[in-house]
């Protein structure tokens, strides 16, 4: 009898697929495992409620905000001409680089009491404390406006290109039947852009909701905070699961809520698709306009604070930079540099194994493994520490038995357990943008490799690698730099004595030592620049 052959990709795919969803089994199993118990009950009846409203009212506004920052700059890009409108193309995407933790920590030394501008304000026009108001930074409102010009680059950049790909037939067609420039941008298109703008807000509410660092800086109450106090300030792991549950629900029902917003409705354009649209040029005041209107949330979300770091570094740089800096620097380039290593391999034996699949098993399991990207990195914090925790005791245990000593924790002890959170939060980058531009070689190339007599492992290792090397790159890169500025799985799951350049900026704005956490967050911000200026790049090559 002829035994079925067993694609070893295959294997892989489900193998990963298992331990990217172990995580989320693992929370919902404390939850059903672990019933109503008095911790829960307390935290249901005083602090959940304020989660809950913190939360929702959290995504509602910055929802609206980005949509409004986003969906505004992409249409004076792409169907205007104004002053600046090619260098803010691609500056309009900076803010992407700085982390909101940093932008917090940032605007409030600013604009705190004590800070240089109140200081400026009270010196020119002789006020006190209590001649003038000013609004706290440090609050929802202060938050909101982080996300807000942090995020909105996500919205910008696809509502950018969908507005890009629609036919310039189209609205000369809308303005030959009387439609008027803002008649035509929301009777045509705005609604045919409406899945970019959905998309883009989508993740950027998967970004807030991951949040820890700004909301927990300014002191509101969210479920991210609430699964670091349950876990650290309580010691209750199954408060810590039913807490992360109740987020992944958010997460869950905004995935939701993002299909049905599309319902059945179709967005296909039919006339003329590559006829380039023509920027209108906005003359006199119009244009300057624009251009305020586009140098605002670039000012806000980079200018502004990347000023104000090397405001407060570059007087002290000497001591700034020392031993200390450097041993952080090293042990997050570590994480980073090893997390993106493994994603790239992994995503380019997913991405090859659903290539070579004839089925949509493998198909599947590369979505599934997908769906780690919108899991929180609380939650996932807190997923992968209660099934590893109980690993690392066993082996503990089998150990002793054996040698007679006892090991301590091998894996939650080092930093194996913090790459495998990373692994499974961050693993979609690496396999969205591999396996893109997998698909976009033709299946020829592997007909001709196997008529050479190449294998599946040769085409790979000397055909397709090749090809894929700017993007396997990119895709390293994007994962590097997702793992550098990641704050909450960092601060639940890093090992004891191990602080990296996201923690130490916590620790220290938290401490009120802004000047001193300066120095950590100007480091994030010029490595979250790399992957931007490559995008700035293809932004370049694509208008050429």
């Amino acid at each position: 009898m002829i035994q079925p052959h067993l694609n070893p990709l295959l294997v892989v795919s489900a193998v990963v697929a298992a331990l990217v969803g172990l995580p989320v089994a693992s929370v919902l199993t404390n939850i059903l495992s672990g019933g109503t118990n008095a911790i829960w009950s307390h935290l249901a009846a005083t602090v959940l409620p304020d989660y809950m409203a913190n939360t929702l009212v959290l995504c509602l506004a910055v929802a609206f905000g980005v949509v409004v920052v986003g969906v505004a700059t992409a249409w004076l890009i792409v169907m205007h001409d104004f002053p600046g409108r090619r260098v803010f193309e691609w500056a309009l995407v900076l803010p992407m680089a700085m982390p909101a933790y940093v932008l917090a920590y940032v605007y409030t030394d600013f604009l705190q009491f004590v800070g240089p501008l109140q200081s400026f304000l009270r010196e020119i026009f002789g006020w006190s404390k209590s001649d003038y108001w000013f609004p706290e930074v440090r609050s929802l409102a202060g938050a909101v406006t982080m996300f807000v010009f942090v995020l909105y680059p996500y919205v910008y950049l696809l509502t950018r290109t969908a507005f890009a790909e629609r036919a310039g037939g189209m609205l000369e067609a809308s303005r030959s039947l009387g439609l008027g420039p803002w008649r035509s941008f929301f009777r045509l298109s705005l609604p045919l852009a409406r899945p970019a703008v959905a998309a883009g807000t989508t993740l950027a509410l998967m970004e807030t909701l991951a949040d820890y660092g700004t909301v927990s800086y300014f002191g509101v109450q969210t479920f991210t905070t609430g699964i670091y106090r349950a876990w650290f300030s309580l010691g209750d792991r199954i408060a810590a699961a039913q807490l992360a549950a109740a987020l992944l629900a958010f997460v869950i029902v905004l995935l939701l809520l993002e299909h049905a917003s599309r319902g059945r409705s179709r967005f296909h354009d039919t006339s003329g698709r590559r006829r380039p649209v023509a920027g209108q040029r906005l003359p006199g005041w119009r244009g300057w306009l624009a251009m305020v209107a586009c140098s605002v949330p670039l000012s806000i979300g980079f200018l502004l604070p990347a000023w104000l770091l090397l405001r407060l570094v570059l007087p002290e740089v000497d001591t700034r930079f020392g031993a200390h800096f450097v041993a952080l620097a090293r042990n997050s380039f570590l994480l980073a540099g090893l997390t993106a290593t493994i994603a790239v391999t992994l995503a380019v034996l997913l991405a090859y194994g659903a290539r070579l699949s004839n089925g949509l098993l493998a198909p599947a399991l590369n979505r599934l493994v997908s769906l780690g990207y919108a899991v929180p990195g609380s939650v996932i914090a807190v997923g992968v520490l209660i099934p590893v925790t109980r690993l690392d005791h066993w082996l503990a245990w089998q150990w002793q038995n054996w040698f007679g000593d006892n090991p301590g924790l091998l894996i939650t002890g080092g930093i194996a357990a913090l790459v495998y959170a990373y692994l499974v939060r961050f693993l979609a980058v690496a396999l969205q943008s591999i396996g893109t531009s997998l698909a976009k070689i033709t299946a020829s190339m592997d007909d001709a490799s196997r008529s050479l007599g190449l294998g599946q492992a040769a085409t790979l290792r000397r055909v397709h690698l090749p090809i894929l090397r700017g993007s396997l790159f990119t895709a390293g890169l994007l994962v590097f730099v997702d793992v550098m500025k990641e704050l909450p799985a960092t601060l639940v799951m890093r090992p004891f004595d191990f602080d990296t350049l996201a923690t130490q900026a916590y620790i220290l704005a938290s401490d009120e030592r802004l000047s001193e956490a300066a120095s950590v967050s100007l480091a994030i911000v010029a490595v979250g620049l790399l992957p931007l200026i490559a995008l700035s790049r293809q932004i370049s090559r694509a208008r050429r």
